[in-house]
């Protein structure tokens, strides 16, 4: 039975306890400082383990269990059900070649879709992922997930019919808690993760994603406008948006800026940052605090080599300002990306990389080129040369990070909710979601943080509309979803989308005809087994004894490695061989861990004291090497006190079912 919540979350901070009585850094420091405030949580330090009811899709009554249990940390395997592919072929009664439409062929060997890369997991999503970040810690970098979208329950304290969304504080938190720490392993360096949520967990997932993310790689809060008109709560307050927290896995973290609707005779003036047009002087109000001379907060001086204050004065003599806080000029200064030049007895800031490739050009002041300017207030020259091929995205990704503010995705350009339940009913009219997100929406976020060919993510899939957009998209997909609705919603909404027969969302827009291909699995047994009548647990032999050794390693957090700890052997035997997997910490030095077990074939080998030598005396020999530690069901035959004190022998499975007992 789980652990009922009881009273307020809390939040920790430097020196919560303390006032600040000066400024001094070094008397305000405490050995107690944590880097950024921190959320706790009942049973933060354990984790949350449930019995699948598949049929409804959800889990039944969780109960609290140690984070290493291996029933929350193992890797399954995936039992494949079957492959759908599209086959192009000439329309009934058409002339060959002269039109044509796709069919479906459904492939039931799985050694026939080995070509397929999208994928779709029916199963309990944590434990999806173990598997995943089995496969995933394998491949390199940039093949690794470019942009994960998740829309999770928001713990409204409602159940609706596809999933329990009636969660404690405690228990949601820490359901996404495990499943974030591992879509953070699976993204690549320049990938990034976007979360819907409402008001009421917002911000406390906020402070959970900056402890696992890294506050520094926050990107944005992007606000989306969920309703097409505004629908008022009992406080009178407007309900009608949702929030989507942004956060990328590193400062390498690729962005795509979009071009905004425009009208280009009311929106007449060039806008060199977006290489569109902006609303002249005429058809703003006077006063507009939006008029570039209205805001004065970014207004002053700037110190020339000689010591002149230097203010933005437009071309033209009126009165301008910055498009940069004073601190990020100097910052730009110290990295020699702008520098000073005089100009006839006048200062200007220029672009380093425009000077040197023009050199006899004249200067051009630079709080001109990173926001809505006239062509005429800029000279000619710079203009040609920013639009160079990816010169302006260069130079504003150098210069600015303009997409780390507040975003606001309206429903005109993002879709709404009744959209959203207009496209699933329209493919299930019976059977409508309660909160299924629209397709432009999900457009929106794949537009921005993608490309055609990248590897995109969703393991709350829902009605399939994350799929369905990656694949309308050409976007490489992989998906999950726990209940019965990945066979009675999902399949069949993609299968309309192969064959060109999904006709809603985002389909006229992306031109969508059909084509591609995906495949369907399900999250296969548990490594463990426990006898009905005996009650004794041992491992499920039928799995095979390799992929029970790298489940074992992995679901103790190690990455299994490609090391020959025999190579004395003349024969090496694959079938029976060990796995090595290990575990780098902030040191750079690794924990080596070894799985080396006997089937129930072989329950009376033992592992020896030479080969115990081997094992170790190979894996020592790593310039990382730390420690190592033995898995093993095998007899040990060595003296406790010839076991050097960087090595670990662990009995298994006794010591898991030890565990499970605790």
């Amino acid at each position: 039975m789980a652990k009922k919540y009881k009273g307020s979350l809390s939040l920790e901070w430097f020196n919560k306890q303390k006032a600040i009585v000066n400024l001094n850094e070094d008397s305000i420091k405490s050995a107690n400082d944590i880097p950024a405030p921190r959320i706790n949580w009942i049973n933060k330090e354990e984790a949350l383990f449930y019995e699948l009811n598949e049929e409804e899709g959800k889990g039944n009554t969780p109960y609290w269990v140690n984070r290493d249990d291996i029933r929350v940390k193992e890797a399954r395997p995936l039992v494949f059900q079957k492959a759908y592919k599209a086959i192009q072929q000439d329309k009934p009664g058409t002339l060959p070649g002269t039109d044509t439409e796709f069919r479906v062929q459904e492939i039931n060997n799985e050694e026939d879709a080995l070509d397929i890369e999208n994928m779709l997991i029916k199963g309990d999503n944590l434990l999806a992922l173990n598997t995943l970040k089995k496969y995933f810690d394998k491949l390199p970098d940039d093949e690794k997930v470019k942009c994960i979208f998740i829309d999770p329950p928001y713990n409204t304290g409602s159940a609706f019919e596809q999933y329990d969304d009636n969660l404690e504080h405690s228990e949601w938190l820490t359901l996404m808690r495990d499943r974030l720490v591992k879509l953070r392993d699976l993204l690549s360096s320049k990938g990034s993760i976007w979360i819907t949520i409402d008001d009421d967990e917002s911000h406390y997932l906020k402070i959970l994603c900056d402890d696992i993310f890294g506050r520094n790689n926050f990107v944005a809060n992007v606000i989306w406008e969920k309703v097409y008109s505004p629908r008022m709560d009992a406080t009178g307050f407007s309900v009608s948006h949702d929030h989507i927290l942004v956060y990328s896995k590193s400062d390498l973290f690729e962005v795509n800026q979009l071009e905004s609707e425009q009208n280009t005779k009311q929106f007449s003036k060039f806008d060199i940052k977006k290489a569109k047009y902006y609303r002249p002087r005429t058809l703003r109000k006077e006063g507009s605090k939006s008029l570039k001379e209205d805001r004065e907060s970014m207004y002053y001086p700037l110190i020339a080599p000689d010591g002149t204050e230097v203010y933005p004065i437009k071309p033209d003599g009126r009165l301008g300002r910055w498009r940069m806080m004073k601190s990020t000029f100097e910052e730009e200064f110290d990295k020699g990306n702008i520098e000073w030049e005089n100009k006839g007895g006048k200062w200007e800031i220029i672009v380093k990389q425009w000077k040197k490739e023009n050199p006899t050009a004249p200067p051009t002041t630079y709080w001109n080129i990173t926001d809505t300017v006239s062509e005429q207030s800029l000279n000619k020259e710079f203009i040609s040369w920013l639009k160079q091929e990816n010169k302006l995205t260069k130079l504003l990704k150098e210069f600015s990070n303009s997409y780390k503010s507040e975003l606001t995705l309206s429903s005109s350009t993002s879709g709404h909710n009744h959209e959203a339940k207009e496209e699933v009913k329209s493919l299930n009219p019976d059977d409508v979601f309660d909160t299924p997100k629209p397709e432009r929406l999900i457009q929106r976020i794949f537009e921005i943080a993608s490309n055609e060919g990248d590897l995109v993510l969703d393991i709350f899939g829902g009605s399939g509309t994350t799929f369905s957009v990656a694949h309308k998209m050409k976007r490489k997909w992989i998906g999950c979803e726990i209940g019965d609705h990945a066979d009675t919603h999902i399949i069949p909404r993609l299968k309309g989308v192969v064959d060109g027969s999904d006709k809603v969302g985002i389909t006229k827009n992306v031109n969508w005809q059909g084509g591609g291909s995906f495949k369907y699995y399900h999250l296969g047994e548990s490594i463990i087994s426990i006898d009905n009548e005996t009650k004794k647990g041992e491992f499920n032999w039928s799995l095979g004894k390799q992929f029970i050794q790298e489940s074992l390693l992995q679901s103790y957090d190690f990455v299994v490695k490609d090391i020959n700890v025999f190579p004395a052997q003349i024969f090496q035997d694959e079938e029976n061989k060990s796995t090595v997997g290990k575990i780098v910490g902030n040191s750079n030095k690794a924990v080596y861990g070894l799985a080396y077990l006997a089937s129930p074939k072989e329950s009376n080998l033992t592992i020896t004291n030479e080969e115990v030598k081997s094992i170790y005396n190979i894996l020592k020999k790593e310039s990382d090497f730390q420690s190592l530690v033995i898995y093993t069901n095998k007899g040990i035959d060595l003296a406790q006190d010839t076991i050097p004190g960087d090595l670990d022998i662990i009995k298994v499975p006794n010591a898991i079912f030890s565990e499970l007992e605790r």
